[in-house]
């Protein structure tokens, strides 16, 4: 079993940045591509982004490329995620992931963290 654990999340204002943090234990002796679903009240949980085991291969979704950067430790299974020009519509619970492969899980990757707030005032 793998654990996932994220810190970072809280109150900013529209404009400002948050930098959210994930940091595995247990089973870390895989390699496991790592990533960031978001989920706001409403809606369904997205992908915001995610990045591969050695780091070359990243993908972001339309509504937040150009603004979130998504970067590991290199040979860790530690993932970030820098939030700049923050919206109000990017509020919403952060969850950090980890699958062998996250192009392959889709939308149900293998470990999920317990989710992190973060909310954008206007």
């Amino acid at each position: 079993q793998v654990q996932l654990v994220e810190s970072g999340g809280g109150l900013v204002q529209a404009g400002g940045s948050l930098r959210l943090s994930c940091a595995a234990s247990g089973r870390t002796s895989s390699r496991y591509d790592m990533g960031w679903f978001r989920q706001a009240p409403g809606k369904e949980r997205e992908l915001v982004a995610r990045i591969s085991w050695s780091g070359r291969s990243t993908y972001y979704s339309d509504s937040v490329k150009g603004r979130f950067t998504v970067s590991r430790e290199k040979g860790k299974n530690t993932v970030y995620l820098q939030m700049n020009s923050l919206k109000p519509e990017d509020t919403a619970v952060y969850y950090c992931c980890a699958d062998r492969s996250l192009v392959r899980a889709g939308v149900s990757p293998d470990y999920w963290g317990q989710g992190t707030q973060v909310t954008v005032s206007s």
